[in-house]
């Protein structure tokens, strides 16, 4: 039996605490969201919020699609240290 799906805004509270983990997951280079959900051991739904609130405030970087239809994203060169 599944568990059932959480409130999108208890979802939404957590995404600064997602920041870290989620880049950790990108460190070794651009993931999909499914990748970055297991990584990260979180359901794939939530993986997104946190994912494009990141994007919004330049944390992340979309890259092209890949094979599967899926967008990749990658820490942006701020994030990763680049631009530094």
């Amino acid at each position: 039996m599944s568990q059932p799906l959480r409130d999108p805004r208890e979802v939404m509270r957590e995404e600064s605490l997602m920041h870290q983990p989620i880049l950790d997951a990108v460190s070794g280079g651009p993931a999909t969201i499914p990748e970055i959900a297991a990584r990260i051991g979180a359901p794939a739904h939530e993986v997104v919020y946190w994912v494009m609130g990141m994007r919004k405030f330049g944390l992340l970087v979309e890259h092209p699609e890949d094979d599967d239809g899926y967008f990749s994203y990658g820490a942006s060169p701020i994030e990763s240290g680049a631009g530094k």
